[in-house]
Order: structure tokens, then sequence, then C-alpha cells
């Protein structure tokens, strides 16, 4: 592998999280593999790692780009990943509010649910 994908790979496991990242990998296929390398050199090896936004940044614009997309699966990911680059529940609501204006209501009002529980799922820890 590349140094960017070494990169990709590193990123993705800070902004992830080791146990994300393991349930990924160990879930690889002959059908996915490619794709998943292609996922962890360019969105996190080469556009993740770019110097012109920092992490936190990033979160914002993919949060945001999730909710215009409905993609919530994605959404609950990046709203740890979001805690995990150091936004607040609050600056996440507000990304949300945001986002309403711009991508309609009832996707903001479905990703309130979904960051609630997502945001409720990191306060207990797993039995």
């Amino acid at each position: 592998m590349s140094d960017t994908y070494d990169d990709g790979m590193r990123v993705r496991r800070e902004v992830l999280g080791d146990a994300h990242v393991d349930r990924a990998e160990a879930h690889k296929t002959p059908f996915t593999t490619d794709f998943q390398e292609l996922i962890t050199r360019y969105a996190w090896g080469s556009v993740w790692t770019r110097p012109g936004l920092d992490r936190r940044t990033r979160s914002v614009a993919v949060l945001t780009a999730m909710i215009a997309l409905g993609h919530w699966e994605e959404f609950a990911m990046h709203v740890r990943a979001a805690r995990t680059n150091g936004l607040t529940p609050e600056q996440i609501a507000e990304v949300i509010i945001q986002a309403g204006i711009y991508c309609g209501v009832p996707a903001a009002n479905h990703a309130f649910a979904v960051a609630q529980g997502t945001l409720d799922s990191l306060e207990t820890p797993d039995e």
C-alpha cells in the first residue's frame, strides 16, 4: 500500500475509532475490498489530510452533506466523528439548524432524531 493509504488508515482510525475501522475491515469481502481501499486512500488519505481545513470544519461539512443527501447511517457515524473532532452537542445542533434552512425542515427534523440517538449512545456505555 502507498503512503496515502497508510495516512488514510491513520486518519480514519483517529476520526472514526479503532473499533469502527476494525469492524469495517473484518467485513471486507473480495467484492468490497477495492472500494474500501479507495475510500481509505482518497477520502481519508487525500482529502481529510489536506491542510486547508481543520477536522472540526471538515466534520461540519460532512454532517451537512449527509443531511442534504439523507444518508442517515453515515450521518450517525459522522456525529460520533464530530464529537471525536471536538464539536459539542450544541454545535452539532447548530449545524442541523443551519442545514434545516438549506436542506429542508423534514431533513433537519430527522437529523435531530438520529443525532439525539447517537449522542445518547455515546453517553451510555455498552453493557
